[in-house]
This record gives structure tokens, C-alpha cells and sequence, in this order.
């Protein structure tokens, strides 16, 4: 039973280092984190007596 907590540790900090690797990394290879944007306008009605 240790060996498989120790093997699931070690497969979720390899895990983790790469999920980071590939934040950093991901943009040289084309992928594109940033979300989509456009302007949102609303007009606001303030009740001032």
C-alpha cells in the first residue's frame, strides 16, 4: 500500500512540474492562454435626490 501512495505522489508532482512546464512553455508552440475580449458597455442610472 506505501508504494502506490508513493508512486501517485510522484506522479502528481511530475504532473504538477509539467502542467507548469507547459504554462510556460505552451506559447513558443503556438498555444494561446489569453481569453477572448471584447467591450462591454452599459449605461448606469444613478438615483441622486
Amino acid at each position: 500500500m506505501g508504494r502506490i501512495i508513493k508512486w501517485l505522489l510522484y506522479l502528481v508532482v511530475l504532473a504538477a512540474i509539467g502542467l507548469v512546464a507547459f504554462a510556460y512553455i505552451g506559447p513558443f508552440f503556438g498555444a494561446d492562454f489569453t481569453p477572448p475580449s471584447k467591450e462591454i458597455s452599459q449605461p448606469v442610472v444613478l438615483d441622486a435626490n
